[in-house]
């Protein structure tokens, strides 16, 4: 078989035609679900890494509260200061170099990225260890010396972040053929979701354990945490090492992007973009959507008798059980419906189940509720986003992912600020159908960029 760029003579042989036709019938007409991704090697591959990747994500934020809690935190100090120095480190990052990340990652090889920027990260995570010994008992500026270093540290895997996220997406693009795109967005969904509820669930014990290994093996005490998500990393760079993206445009050397040319031609490739640019606004929207909810589910919490605020957990897991299932239900779906009518079912229901959350005054309505808002949100966020990746060229893939990076970025900040303010002064219930029919209306807003697929 000759690759797209080569001219092949028509064959007279009635049976290589036969067979050349049922090649082309198998790629019109792909398995549904996940086996047909599964059997792409360079997809289990690029899975296999992100799953590393992702525990390893969700993981850091407790490995921060665990140091902070053994080394810095005193004994009647609260460790909401010194989580949110972590959060604010963490935040930066993605506001200011989302769109940026995805200028230069136009510009590079992806599966270089991928690998070095896991690599750099659990190489960053794994000298923490080392780097606490160094500095401990020093203060620098009122703070001690060891938490700075531990910001630094979070600053820089944050920002390694930011490149490593277009370039996936990307690499998806590139060894996923387009029929089979929204299994594929449907696996990495599932396994994100995995990762989000295992890395919360059971990421505090996990370390513990790590640390009660490390010391059983003579690493020394409070180590084996740090080895373990510094590891974690690494895995995922040496599993990316044998992809094969097959790209295919030049990569220029020598020439430095053009940051501010490239950043406005991305705007502009998304302004005459309708496709791109209603996946874009439902993307973010429902983002803001989730990310307030992480506000009200404390709240919530708080309400239902059979919990306590510090529960708000589970709420918080049921959404995410909730989009797991509707990941894993949609990719056997996208043959019966296109994406835009998924899209706007998914909004509909997303709204309908904010409704119905608002009137609940049971656990187990609410963790219903929630569980239907993960199952219609997938149905959104999971064609939305194969929308922006089969419609979006090679060239232009890390601009626009890189700001959709950036907007989402954004749209998970703000909301974290302004729902609490909202819930206080006008309550949650008025808050949940306020976010139900900002649902409902991007829903339907977006369906005159989305009706074509």
């Amino acid at each position: 078989m000759t690759s797209h760029g080569e001219s092949e003579a028509v064959p007279s042989d009635p049976v290589t035609v036969n067979e050349q036709s049922n090649v082309v019938a198998a790629n019109v007409d792909p398995q549904p679900g996940f086996l047909a991704v599964l059997k792409n090697r360079n997809f289990v591959t690029l899975w296999s890494g992100q799953i590393f990747s992702q525990l390893a994500d969700k993981v850091y934020l407790i490995l921060m509260i665990a140091i902070i809690e053994s080394q810095f935190q005193s004994g009647n100090q609260s460790i909401s200061g010194w989580v949110s120095a972590i959060t604010i480190a963490t935040t930066i990052p993605a506001v200011l170099f989302g769109s940026l990340a995805g200028i230069f990652v136009d510009r590079w090889h992806k599966k270089e990225v991928l690998v070095i920027t896991n690599l750099l990260r659990g190489g960053l995570v794994l000298l923490v260890p080392f780097l606490l010994w160094l500095t401990r008992g020093q203060v620098v500026a009122n703070l001690p010396f060891g938490f700075e270093i531990l910001l630094v540290i979070t600053f820089a895997v944050s920002t390694l972040g930011q490149f490593f996220a277009p370039a996936e997406q990307s690499a998806i693009s590139m060894i996923v053929d387009k029929p089979n795109l929204l299994s594929a967005n449907s696996l990495y969904t599932t396994t994100a979701m995995g990762s989000l509820i295992v890395g919360f669930a059971i990421g505090d014990p996990i370390l513990a354990l790590a640390d009660s290994f490390g010391a059983s093996i003579g690493l020394g005490v409070n180590i084996g945490k740090e080895l373990l998500v510094g590891a974690s990393y690494v895995v995922a760079g040496v599993l990316l090492l044998v992809i094969r993206t097959g790209e295919t445009k030049q990569i220029p050397t020598g020439d430095e992007p053009h940051i501010l040319a490239d950043l406005k031609d991305g705007i502009r490739y998304l302004g005459e973009h309708k496709q791109i640019k209603g996946a874009l606004i439902q993307l973010v929207i429902l983002q803001s959507i989730i990310a307030s909810m992480t506000i009200v589910a404390v709240r919530l919490a708080e309400l239902l008798p059979e919990i306590k605020a510090s529960q708000f957990g589970f709420l918080l897991a049921a959404g995410g059980v909730g989009m797991a299932l509707g990941a894993v239900g949609l990719s056997y779906l996208d043959r019966k419906f296109s994406r835009a009518q998924l899209s706007l079912y998914g909004s509909m229901g997303v709204a309908a189940s904010l409704v119905g959350l608002s009137f609940s005054n049971s656990l187990w309505l609410s963790l219903l509720c929630l569980v239907g808002m993960g199952v219609f949100s997938a149905s959104v966020l999971i064609p939305m986003q194969t929308t922006i990746q089969s419609e979006t060229p090679e060239e232009m893939r890390g601009k626009v992912f890189g700001l959709q990076n950036n907007a989402i970025n954004i749209a998970l900040s703000l909301p974290l600020a302004l729902t609490g303010i909202a819930e206080t002064a006008l309550g949650v219930s008025t808050v949940l159908l306020s976010l139900a029919a900002i649902a409902a209306i991007g829903g339907i807003f977006t369906q005159r960029y989305n009706s074509v697929d």
